[in-house]
C-alpha cells in the first residue's frame, strides 16, 4: 500500500470523524431548541422527546471517542492532525454536557407542570427564551466555525459570551423582582434560576468549542486566556 494511498485514507478518516462530530453538534443544538420550546409552551411532550434524545447523545460521544482512540493508536498522528483529534475529544465532551443541560431544562418543565405552575402564571419566561436564542446562536456560530476551521469566527463567538453572561445577571435580577413581589412564584422562579444557569453554561460551552477550534488553527492553547491575548493569537 502506497504511502499515497494511506495518507488518503487517514484524511477520509478525519472528514468523517468532523463530519460526525457535526452531527452530534445539530443534534444538541435541537435539544436545546426543543427544551426551550417545552418551557415556552409548557409541553410534557416535547419534553420527554428531549429526555429521549439524551441516550443517543451519549451513545454518540461514546461512539466518536473509541473511533478517535483507535484513529491515533493505528495513525500516530503528529502536528495538526493530533492537534484536530485532541481538539475534537474535548468537542464532544463539552457537546455531551450541552445535552446534559437540555435535559436539565426539560426536567425543570415537567416539574413545574407537575406542581401545577402553567404559561398563565406571570413569570419572565420571554427573557428565558432570549438569552437561550442567545447561547444557541453562540453554539450553532462555533459548530461553524469547527466546521470551515475558522480562527476569526472562533473569535467572535468567544467575544459574544458577555453577552450572554449580562442576559443572564439581568434576569436573575427580574426573578428576585417578582419573588418579592409575589411569594407564590418562589418556587418557580427558583426553578427559573436553574434554567438561566443551564442556558449560560451552554453559552460556555460554545465559547470552549470556538477556544478549540483556534487550538486546531493556530497551534494555541488560549483557554483562560484575557481576550486581549486571543485576538493576539488569531491576529
Amino acid at each position: 500500500m502506497t504511502d499515497k494511498h494511506l495518507s488518503t485514507q487517514f484524511d477520509a478518516e478525519l472528514s468523517a470523524i468532523s463530519t460526525r462530530v457535526l452531527e452530534m453538534g445539530g443534534l444538541v443544538e435541537s435539544q436545546v431548541a426543543q427544551a426551550i420550546y417545552a418551557l415556552t409552551n409548557f409541553s410534557g411532550e416535547t419534553s420527554s422527546q428531549v429526555l429521549e434524545r439524551e441516550a443517543r447523545v451519549n451513545q454518540m460521544e461514546v461512539d466518536i471517542d473509541r473511533d478517535l482512540s483507535s484513529i491515533i493508536a493505528r495513525r500516530q498522528p503528529t502536528a495538526r492532525d493530533l492537534r484536530l483529534l485532541i481538539a475534537v475529544s474535548k468537542t464532544i465532551g463539552n457537546l455531551e454536557r450541552v445535552g446534559d443541560e437540555a435535559a436539565r431544562i426539560a426536567r425543570t418543565v415537567q416539574r413545574l407542570m407537575n406542581t401545577g405552575v402553567s404559561s398563565r402564571m406571570r413569570l419572565p419566561v420571554g427573557d428565558v427564551s432570549f438569552e437561550a436564542n442567545l447561547a444557541t446562536t453562540s453554539l450553532r456560530r462555533a459548530l461553524d466555525a469547527f466546521a470551515r476551521l475558522d480562527a476569526a469566527a472562533a473569535l467572535a463567538v468567544i467575544k459574544s459570551d458577555n453577552e450572554i453572561d449580562q442576559e443572564f445577571d439581568g434576569l436573575l435580577r427580574k426573578l428576585v423582582t417578582y419573588m418579592m413581589e409575589d411569594p407564590r412564584t418562589i418556587s418557580a422562579s427558583i426553578d427559573l434560576v436553574f434554567v438561566a444557569k443551564a442556558i449560560e453554561r451552554v453559552g460556555d460551552h460554545a465559547k470552549n468549542l470556538a477556544e478549540q477550534v483556534i487550538y486546531i488553527v493556530k497551534g494555541a492553547d488560549v483557554r483562560h486566556t484575557p481576550l486581549e491575548g486571543v485576538e493576539s493569537v488569531v491576529r
